[in-house]
């Protein structure tokens, strides 16, 4: 009976990793070489998806159409929409530079590390979520600055950085391609070691959780505002998540997606890349003081880590559940 509300092991290793960054926090050069293995840990992720996958789910994944549009308009078009309606708490609960932050979130690309092997660790459309995201990221680079002088009603926008594009081919592209390449040799070895492929989706996202409270916590940003301000900015960031990740499921639902596509779609539709937005907000807001711009991201960002990896093991579990119902009453009419 009470097993049920025993916590999840997962859920507790993340919490660790909080309380581990709160503490002792990566900084100087250990958080460069951290952020280095951090980098390997994503490649060799991507990887091993590529050498599971086998070449026809592949371009299954790239050639669903559907899935991308929805990602895409989800990441876009709603959340600019909601940021816009989010303007009219100005400057009665959330003042004016708060709310540019808040504004710039909302049109940032979906970010690929977290939402790919969340989308793997719930059963997910990897193939799918590989192409989304990281089409999201390219796209986003190009139509973020633009979108914030559209929204910020500013000439100019910034510049786009060849080097975060060259990045994602590098990091994330290229390892699926070479997985994809060793698929016949490698594919039926993993097959046999799926412990190898859970290790590493975890590992990875751990990693990535304690690398970004440590820079929450190097940068002294929860410091720079007063908790009433935090507070406020903490439910709004879980208003948006709440609100798109419920937008997206039901669209999945009402467009006859499966369960896996419906995974994808929810976790890259929702997530907000700071590994993006952090780089893109010193190039548009350039000279000025990009705290408060990127406070509200950072929110965000770890409030998603939390709740999406708190649905990853719920979808996971979920499918195991029906798997094994499945078996048994295929044994029993047997």
């Amino acid at each position: 009976m009470f097993a049920r509300f025993r916590p999840d092991t997962f859920i507790m290793l993340m919490i660790a990793c909080i309380v581990l960054a709160s503490l002792l926090p990566a900084q100087g050069s250990f958080a460069g070489h951290f952020g280095t293995a951090t980098n390997i840990a994503i490649a060799l992720l991507f990887f091993l998806h590529g050498a599971r996958l086998s070449r026809a789910t592949v371009i299954a994944g790239m050639t669903h159409w559907r899935l991308h549009l929805l990602v895409f308009s989800t990441t876009f078009v709603l959340f600019p929409i909601i940021g816009l309606g989010l303007g009219l708490l100005v400057p009665t609960v959330l003042p004016a530079a708060l709310y540019a932050g808040v504004l710039f979130l909302c049109v940032l690309p979906s970010t690929v590390q977290s939402s790919i092997a969340f989308t793997a660790l719930a059963g997910g459309n990897v193939p799918a979520a590989v192409c989304s995201a990281s089409a999201s990221n390219i796209i986003g680079m190009f139509l973020t600055p633009l979108l914030v002088g559209l929204l910020f009603a500013k000439t100019g926008g910034g510049g786009v950085s060849l080097s975060a594009i060259e990045g994602i081919m590098l990091q994330l592209l290229a390892p699926f391609i070479a997985g994809q390449l060793v698929q016949p040799w490698l594919a039926g070895w993993l097959g046999r070691h799926k412990w190898l492929v859970t290790v590493v989706d975890r590992g990875s996202i751990l990693m990535v959780i304690y690398l970004a409270f440590s820079k929450a916590m190097v940068a002294g940003l929860w410091q720079q505002l007063p908790l009433q301000s935090l507070v406020v900015l903490l439910l709004i960031a879980a208003f948006l998540l709440s609100t798109v990740l419920a937008v997206t499921i039901f669209a999945s639902r009402f467009l006859g997606f499966s369960r896996q596509d419906e995974i994808t779609v929810a976790f890259c539709g929702s997530h907000k890349s700071l590994a993006s937005g952090v780089p893109m907000a010193n190039v548009i807001f350039a000279g000025q003081e990009i705290g408060a711009i990127v406070l509200p991201l950072m929110l965000y960002h770890q409030l998603q880590l939390m709740v999406c990896a708190w649905m990853a093991r719920r979808y996971a579990e979920r499918t195991a559940a029906e798997h094994a119902t499945a078996a048994e009453a295929q044994g029993a009419a047997q």
